[in-house]
């Protein structure tokens, strides 16, 4: 199942996204009684896709991201893949939605895409054994890890680099039914191809990086997991447009603006 958070005539509610977009208005939202992280029914009230404004899929509490979990992308930096899974924090206020606007920090000038597959758990949990693990993911969505290049480098801490307003856009929606082990994952900028890589190339698997944040916090539903990002980082300007897929889940686009 896709399940959409989206806003109409001023009201937020979520979705479960039914039909195909191979056609005008192909897709529509068959509205949900209550939310998604307990037993919900579906309303049968359908409302085109194209009628509403998608919203980021959740509002999550905290947004845990892993830093070099592709062998390559470490390579690409310069950088050597840690012993463990490395681990920090985007804030709740980094978080935006499909279409929404990245918006290019004033302290930086090299903004980097980097295309991620994310988790989103749906029960709160802490300690979780490995047998559990799919136990507590609702599913899955597409993130982009937006990074004030030349500020990570600058600064000891990555919170600014990593953790400015717009620096984490997600989405179109959560897909519940996908096998995250094997996903292609694509970036493209303007159209043109800059990274593409697969899931599978992960150092630390899903089930690691749960067990290992896990055993420091408890996760709460809607929080989401950055899983890290394949080679191919690049910059980004005011007036790209960048879009993140992945296999079975969907395109996440994103425009970069000037702030004003």
């Amino acid at each position: 199942m896709r399940i959409a958070r989206f806003s109409i005539d001023g009201n937020v509610a979520f979705g479960a996204v039914e039909g195909t977009d191979s056609v005008p208005d192909g897709l529509v939202l068959d509205i949900i009684k209550g939310v998604p992280f307990a037993d919900f029914e579906l309303s049968g009230t359908k409302v085109p896709l194209s009628k509403v404004r998608l919203l980021p899929p959740v509002l999550p509490s905290k947004v845990v991201a892993i830093g070099r979990n592709y062998a390559e992308h470490a390579a690409e930096l310069g950088n050597e893949v840690p012993p463990s899974p490395w681990a920090f924090f985007k804030p709740s206020t980094s978080v935006v939605g499909p279409g929404d606007p990245i918006v290019y920090p004033t302290f930086s000038s090299e903004v980097h895409h980097e295309a991620e597959l994310a988790v989103v758990i749906g029960r709160m949990c802490r300690e979780v054994p490995r047998e559990r693990v799919k136990d507590v993911i609702l599913g899955y969505t597409c993130a982009n890890d937006v990074t004030a290049r030349d500020t990570q480098r600058a600064e000891k801490q990555w919170a600014r680099a990593k953790g400015f307003d717009s620096s984490c856009p997600l989405g179109p929606w959560i897909e519940t039914g996908v096998d995250p082990s094997d996903l292609a994952i694509t970036a493209t900028v303007n159209g043109e191809l800059r990274q593409a890589g697969r899931t599978s190339q992960m150092v630390n698997s899903i089930e690691d990086l749960i067990v290992n944040i896990t055993e420091a916090m408890t996760l709460l539903p809607g929080d989401v997991i950055l899983t890290g990002t394949p080679a191919g980082v690049g910059p980004l300007n005011v007036g790209d447009e960048v879009a993140v897929t992945i296999e079975g889940i969907g395109t996440l686009t994103n425009k970069v603006i000037k702030r004003g």
